[in-house]
């Protein structure tokens, strides 16, 4: 019997990118499953957008994929995983920088659980620059930043104070 393909895509997601959008997309075909985890990050204790705000947008965003569902979780991302049967983490890359700090969670993640197989898509180059924090600045300078974010993420960023 076949056994299902659960891949978890956690992250901050505060708020999420195009970028991110394009990874979720893409794992969707890879994975019989993809959870997109918002997880809470303890060094990014200023989230500008609630947990709550960040459900909405990312399901708003992945409402047309299927396969695809959004959750959150306060605990390591390893323990989600187990607890959902999944085996895959999904995480993004941009630049070399993202590898060095993901090739260090990997490892961790590994010392938890030898089971959990981190995957790496790597952003398309149009998706490069674009990040989170970013996004947050150029929103907050009255920049358009519509053709980075998802629909609903751009609503949000318009209310921003």
């Amino acid at each position: 019997m076949h056994e299902k393909r659960i891949g978890i895509y956690p992250g901050s997601f505060d708020p999420m990118t195009n970028g991110h959008l394009d990874i979720i997309k893409r794992a969707s075909k890879l994975f019989d499953e993809v959870i997109v985890l918002i997880a809470y990050n303890s060094s990014k204790l200023n989230n500008r957008f609630s947990v709550s705000d960040r459900l909405i947008m990312i399901n708003d965003a992945i409402k047309d994929l299927k396969n695809v569902r959004c959750d959150s979780y306060d605990g390591l991302t390893v323990e989600y995983a187990k607890k959902h049967d999944a085996q895959f983490l999904i995480r993004g890359l941009r630049v070399v920088s993202d590898f060095e700090y993901e090739w260090s969670l990997a490892a961790s993640n590994e010392f938890i659980d030898k089971d959990i197989e981190m995957v790496f898509l790597m952003a398309k180059k149009e998706n490069t620059f674009i990040s989170s924090s970013s996004i947050i600045e150029l929103a907050s300078h009255n920049v358009d930043v519509s053709s980075l974010v998802p629909q609903k993420v751009n609503e949000y960023l318009k209310n921003l104070d």
